[in-house]
């Protein structure tokens, strides 16, 4: 297996051809963005915190039967990944009152739901990831209404896994952004990442912020705080079989 060209550099993340068609080389940046990549660091070791956590996960998932576009872990930095078309959607699962919710209600912090709250964002740099609803979505064919079913239906499962996963290492799961792809054979799958960059975490106990919220608010230090979930994961890890 060998790295060829470089199909894109996102805000954290390069993607690579490799030399089997269906393939793509994933090697994860020090690089950190808030505000839509309006504000942008560069953060040593973060690259290799995230994509290991990544791994963990989403190894997790596919152990639990979630459909994925995972493959392998490749080094601490990089993994390989099936090559998927990515619907422009960012799905967001809420488990308790945090962040644009919040802020929008006016609910008290980690407020907790009777029931996870499933939200579809557009995604568009440029329009600052706008909410969108199933109706939107399917009149501007981004997907169909069997398709924003089957997406709630996988965030919920994913949520259920991750909660439990979380909670064995003594963090609280608030929130989380997904994103699925299609497949060559047009199966939609988990895509993209999941780690302190698009969760939520806090304490179990104190509530204290284990995420990219101490970078977004400037209350302490990234590397210090994602090392720690990859602690706690690494402490907590069941056997895994994938």
């Amino acid at each position: 297996m060998k790295k060829t060209t470089l199909i894109k550099e996102g805000k954290a993340k390069r993607l690579y051809n490799t030399d089997e068609k269906d393939l793509v080389w994933v090697e994860y940046m020090d690089q950190a963005t808030a505000l839509n990549g309006k504000r942008k660091d560069h953060i040593a070791g973060k690259g290799e915190l995230n994509n290991q956590i990544d791994c963990i996960l989403f190894e997790q998932l596919v152990a639990k039967g979630i459909h994925t576009d995972f493959v392998q872990k490749l080094s601490n930095n990089e993994q390989l990944n099936r090559k998927v078309k990515i619907i422009p959607l960012e799905v967001v699962v809420r488990n308790a009152a945090s962040g644009s919710f919040q802020r929008k209600f006016d609910v008290s912090y980690l407020q907790a739901f009777d029931q996870p709250v499933v939200e579809f964002f557009y995604k568009s740099d440029e329009l600052d990831d706008p909410f969108i609803n199933t109706n939107q979505a399917i009149a501007l064919k981004i997907i169909d209404l069997e398709e924003s079913q089957r997406l709630e239906k996988m965030a919920l499962e994913i949520n259920q896994i991750l909660k439990e996963r979380f909670a064995k290492a003594h963090l609280q799961l608030v929130d989380f952004k997904v994103e699925f792809g299609k497949t060559a054979d047009d199966e939609i799958v988990l895509a993209d990442e999941i780690s302190p960059d698009s969760c939520r975490l806090v304490d179990l106990t104190t509530k204290e912020s284990l995420d990219k919220d101490v970078f977004r608010k400037k209350t302490g230090d990234l590397v210090t705080v994602y090392q720690e979930v990859l602690n706690r994961l690494n402490n907590s890890q069941e056997e895994v079989h994938v």
